[in-house]
């Protein structure tokens, strides 16, 4: 009698560990790995002219794009050399005008 409680009780914890390993990988692995696929692919369709925003707050326009950095321009005559990561969105305003320019085409 007693081998079958402990039994029941080592398959309610392995069923309960596999819940919780899904709940992590449904609420936090999943959405984070998206992102990162979401950000590789912006990373990608950046060019120059395109109005940025880095992660530390700097609203600029690319200028040039290297294999691992960024160089934006910030004022007339200022550029600032970024890695790609740091590049996190799209300027609000020229996302929209982007978007608009995309629907006429």
């Amino acid at each position: 009698m007693e081998q079958h409680s402990t039994v029941g009780a080592l398959i309610f914890q392995l069923v309960f560990l596999f819940a919780i390993f899904l709940m992590f990988y449904f609420l936090i692995i999943r959405p984070q790995k998206k992102e990162r696929e979401r950000h590789r692919k912006f990373l990608e369709n950046l060019k120059k002219g395109d109005r940025v925003i880095t992660s530390s707050g700097i609203w600029g326009t690319v200028a040039d794009i290297g294999e691992k950095t960024i160089t934006l321009k910030v004022d007339a005559n200022t550029k600032i050399t970024f890695t790609k990561e740091a590049i996190v969105s799209y300027q609000p305003d020229y996302e929209k005008k982007k978007e608009e320019k995309e629907k006429k085409d």
